[in-house]
C-alpha cells in the first residue's frame, strides 16, 4: 500500500477513534439522567473508552501510540477517575504493545548492523523484550559477552509519526467533549516539533553516550552506554531493572528516595553531561535491582553545553518568593525577562507559573494528583509553558523547553503522589534560582 494512502487511512482511524469516545461519552450524559445507576453507566462508559483508547493507539504504534505515552505521564490532569480506568489504559501503552514479528525485524537488523551483523550479535531473543511507539527492544548477547538491548525502528516510522502527530493535534482538540479539562493538543504540537530528532538513532547515541559517561560509577543513577549504532538500530548495555511507575507501591522511604533522584536526574544530567533527557515519561526510567534510578531512552533530548538556562531558575524563584505583583514585575525586568517598556500579565503569570513556584516555597513537598488539579483549575493556560511567552515574557527558547519537561516530571511526581525535597535542591542544582535570592 502506498505511503500516502496509509497516512490517509491512519488519520481516518484517529477521527473514528475521537468520533467514538465523544458518540459514547454523549450517549452515556442522556441515559444518565434516567437511569436508576448513572454510576454504573459512567463506569461502564469508561471503561469502554479507555480500552478503545488502548487499542486503537496500542496498535497503531507511531505517532499515536507516541502521544498516547505522552499523555500517560500527566494523568492528573484528567478529571477525577476513582476506579482509574484511564489511568491504567494509558499507563498499558508504556510497556505492552504490539510488537513487529521476527521476520519483519531480522531484515532491519541486516540493513542496521550490515550483512554479518551475526557475528557482532552472536544471540538474539525474536521475541521483543518491549514494544514502543517508534520501535521494540530485543534481549541479546554481544560479541564480548555483554547482555543488550538492540533497539530498532520501524519501518515508516518517520511518516507514520508526523501524520498522526498532525491528526491527533486537529482530532483531540474536539476530545474535551469527551474529557473537560484535557490539554493534549500543546502536547502533541511539542511532540511533532522534537520528532525528526527522536527518530535520528546517531543523534541519540551521540547524548546517551555523553550521559553514560558522565554518570559512570554513580551510586544514584544508571545510564547504560551504547555499544554499536546503526541506521535504524541502536545497541545499547543492558539495564535490569523494574518500572519506576512500580514504585507507587512501594514503602514511603522508598518511594520517596527514588522519587528524589528522579527529579535531581532532571537538573544534574545537563550541568554534567550538556543534555537534558526531554522525555520524563516514566517508561524511560526503571528502578535497579540495587535501588539506582536507571535512564533509557535518549531519543527527545535537548544540547546544553552550558547547562539550564539560568532564565527557568530565575522564573521559578520570582514566583517561589510570595512577593507582591510590582516586585514581582520588577525582579523580572532585573533578571532581563520583561524587555524595557514592555509589561506583563503578572497575576495570570502566577497561575501559569504555580505548579512550579509553590513547591519551590517549601523545604519538602508533598506532590499529589489532587493538588495538581487544583493548579490548573486556577488557571487552564497553566497547562501551556507557551503561555508564559504570550504573556511578554523574553524568554530563550531552550527556556519553554525545561519549562515542558519539569512540568512532565511534576505530572510523574504527582502520579507517585509523594513528598521529596524541593527548595534546598533546586537553590543547589537550578541556575538562576540560588543567584536570584
Amino acid at each position: 500500500m502506498a505511503p500516502a494512502t496509509t497516512s490517509v487511512i491512519r488519520s481516518a482511524r484517529i477521527a473514528a477513534l475521537v468520533a467514538a469516545l465523544t458518540a459514547r461519552s454523549a450517549v452515556t450524559a442522556v441515559r444518565a439522567r434516567v437511569d436508576p445507576d448513572p454510576a454504573r453507566l459512567r463506569r461502564e462508559a469508561r471503561a469502554a473508552n479507555a480500552e478503545a483508547l488502548r487499542s486503537t493507539l496500542g496498535g497503531m504504534k507511531g505517532g499515536a501510540l507516541k502521544a498516547g505515552q505522552l499523555l500517560s505521564t500527566v494523568d492528573s490532569l484528567f478529571p477525577p477517575d476513582p476506579d482509574r480506568t484511564w489511568t491504567e489504559a494509558l499507563t498499558s501503552l508504556q510497556e505492552s504493545n504490539p510488537p513487529l514479528a521476527w521476520n519483519e525485524v531480522e531484515p532491519l537488523l541486516h540493513q542496521g548492523l550490515g550483512g554479518r551483523w551475526r557475528e557482532r550479535l552472536v544471540e538474539v531473543d525474536e521475541d521483543a523484550a518491549a514494544a514502543a511507539s517508534l520501535g521494540q527492544v530485543h534481549r541479546g548477547t554481544w560479541c564480548d559477552g555483554r547482555a543488550v538491548a538492540v533497539k530498532v525502528q520501524y519501518p515508516f516510522a518517520r511518516q507514520a509519526l508526523m501524520s498522526d502527530l498532525g491528526a491527533l493535534s486537529m482530532s483531540l482538540r474536539v476530545a474535551g467533549a469527551v474529557l473537560p479539562g484535557l490539554v493534549a493538543a500543546p502536547l502533541v504540537d511539542e511532540l511533532r516539533v522534537r520528532a525528526a530528532e527522536e527518530l535520528d538513532y546517531v543523534h541519540e547515541a551521540t547524548a546517551q553516550r555523553a550521559v553514560a559517561t558522565a554518570f559512570a560509577g554513580s551510586e544514584e543513577f544508571a545510564v547504560p552506554d551504547v555499544v554499536e549504532v546503526g541506521g535504524g538500530v541502536l545497541v545499547s548495555e543492558w539495564l535490569e531493572g523494574r518500572p519506576l511507575v512500580s514504585a507507587v507501591d512501594d514503602a514511603d522511604l522508598d518511594r520517596a528516595r527514588i522519587a528524589e533522584r528522579y527529579q535531581r536526574f532532571a537538573l544534574l544530567a545537563p550541568a554534567l553531561s550538556g543534555w537534558l533527557h526531554a522525555d520524563p515519561h516514566p517508561g524511560n526510567f526503571r528502578i535497579t535491582p540495587d535501588g539506582r534510578l536507571g535512564v533509557l531512552d535518549f531519543g527527545a533530548v535537548v544540547p546544553m553545553p552550558d547547562g539550564l538556562p539560568t532564565a527557568f531558575g530565575r522564573l521559578v524563584h520570582t514566583f517561589a518568593d510570595e512577593t507582591d505583583d510590582a516586585s514581582a514585575l520588577d525582579a523580572l525586568r532585573e533578571f532581563g525577562l520583561v524587555r524595557a517598556g514592555r509589561t506583563v500579565d503578572v497575576a495570570s503569570l502566577r497561575s501559569v507559573m504555580s505548579p512550579f513556584g509553590e513547591p519551590a516555597r517549601h523545604d519538602t513537598f508533598h506532590f499529589s494528583p489532587e493538588w495538581l488539579r487544583a493548579c490548573f483549575a486556577r488557571d487552564d493556560a497553566a497547562r501551556d509553558p507557551d503561555y508564559t511567552a504570550a504573556l511578554g515574557l523574553d524568554v530563550p527558547a531552550e527556556h519553554l523547553m525545561t519549562q515542558r519537561v519539569w512540568l512532565g516530571l511534576i505530572g510523574v511526581l504527582c502520579r507517585l503522589d509523594v513528598t521529596v525535597p524541593v527548595r534546598p535542591v533546586l537553590a543547589e542544582l537550578l541556575p538562576g534560582f540560588q543567584a536570584a535570592r
